[in-house]
């Protein structure tokens, strides 16, 4: 009887130690489902909160001219490639400060930012045209030639043969005739944007691209160390 009474104790201790084990391990995986869950959230709010600088652009000169009673600005417009390495800055002079970059940006579903894929995860853009406008007299730059490949994207050699020219002759089209493109490509919209801003000396102004979004212009004062200084090159 008492060898009986002890199997049971130690049948019921075992029940309940594996209780204890399974009902730690439901636990464990709940909260590690938890875990995971959030991690995989906070990445997909990331992503589509995310922007990556694309340029900047500084004023560098204001010279007031006596004949036409206008203030003439330079601005020095620095741009950042896909790896965020900076080209070849351009200078461009206006006779005014009220200054635009018409762009085209095309915008990807957002599933695609969600997932952060790699050629659709943020939206896409290339700098067109930089103006001012001022009625008839209205001045512009090209900085990126109708359907022209723009120079931080642009191949040292073409290998096959004429394909990175057709794959942006379609960006062109997409951003220009956008209906088709949508159902085919994950579109969400595209289109052509015209940030801009009243540019003065002493201020840093970075053009931004939102990952599920358009392009916005950032300002920022310089440091004063900076203030006034002429930088040799």
């Amino acid at each position: 009887m008492r060898k009986h009474s002890g199997c049971v104790r130690r049948i019921n201790l075992l029940t309940g130690l594996v209780l204890v084990i399974l009902a730690f391990f439901v636990v464990f995986q709940a909260v590690r489902k938890y875990v995971r869950e959030n991690a995989v959230l906070k990445q997909v709010i990331e992503r589509l909160s995310a922007d990556s600088r694309i340029a900047e652009v500084l004023v560098t000169d204001v010279r007031y001219d006596e004949k036409t009673g206008k203030a003439f600005t330079t601005i020095k417009f620095l741009e950042y490639d896909a790896a965020q390495k900076p080209l070849v800055p351009r200078y461009f002079t206006f006779a005014g400060n009220i200054i635009q970059f018409q762009s085209l940006v095309i915008r990807f579903d957002d599933f695609y930012v969600r997932r952060g894929d790699r050629l659709r995860g943020k939206s896409a853009y290339l700098f067109w045209k930089v103006f001012m406008l001022e009625g008839t007299n209205t001045r512009e730059y090209v900085i990126t030639p109708l359907e022209g490949i723009p120079a931080g994207y642009k191949l040292i050699h073409d290998a096959a043969g004429g394909y990175e020219r057709k794959l942006w002759r379609s960006f062109w089209n997409y951003a220009l005739q956008p209906a088709p493109a949508k159902k085919r490509t994950g579109i969400k919209n595209a289109q052509i944007e015209a940030p801009g801003t009243l540019f003065v000396p002493g201020v840093l102004y970075t053009i931004r691209i939102e990952h599920d979004g358009g392009m916005r212009i950032d300002t920022a004062p310089l440091p004063e160390i900076l203030r006034g200084e002429y930088i040799p090159k």
